[in-house]
């Protein structure tokens, strides 16, 4: 397979975190934090009805400016199985560390006026470049029953949680 695949950004987040360590690792555990997402003046016109949808998926470019990009391990322990040190492969994962470093968050919109949208649910660095938003439509996105989740039916998450507060346990001396 050889395709080329191009991507705008369309924006930039705006938030208070600098370290990925102590930002929260979901939008869903940090629905209190609000932060804004700045739109390019290109795009601001595709912003036209967004007001109307109380959520959206706002995708990213995880990809920090700088951070060496080598080989990915397709298998990684995420943030949530530090303590057992139990790996995953990285389609079963939704940590930053992606063959394409894509973020999914599902954000609650609270204002669109002009470029700015303000949202909440933070999970992402500041000046996280922003490659799309779709609006969360119940009916679509919304799965029947009660679907199986995999490894994170089987761990705690608490609001707030993030990487740093998952670190493993001390080797014993």
């Amino acid at each position: 397979m050889d395709f080329d695949v191009s991507l705008h950004v369309i924006g930039v987040v705006r938030t208070t975190h600098t370290e990925l360590a102590t930002t929260p690792i979901q939008s869903s555990v940090n629905r209190a934090e609000h932060g804004t997402i700045e739109i390019d003046g290109r795009y601001t016109e595709g912003l036209a009805g967004l007001a109307g949808f109380d959520y959206a998926w706002l995708l990213t470019w995880l990809d920090e400016p700088g951070e060496p990009r080598g080989p990915l391990p397709l298998r990684q322990v995420p943030f949530l199985l530090r303590r057992q040190q139990r790996e995953m492969g990285v389609f079963a994962a939704r940590g930053p560390r992606r063959v394409n470093p894509i973020g999914l968050s599902l954000i609650q919109l609270l204002d669109v006026t002009g470029p700015v949208i303000r949202f909440a649910g933070v999970d992402m660095l500041d000046r996280t470049p922003v490659i799309d938003l779709k609006p969360y439509v119940t009916r679509f996105d919304q799965p029947p029953g009660e679907p199986r989740c995999g490894w994170f039916d089987e761990v705690q998450i608490s609001d707030g949680m993030t990487p740093a507060g998952l670190t493993p346990p001390a080797p014993p001396a």
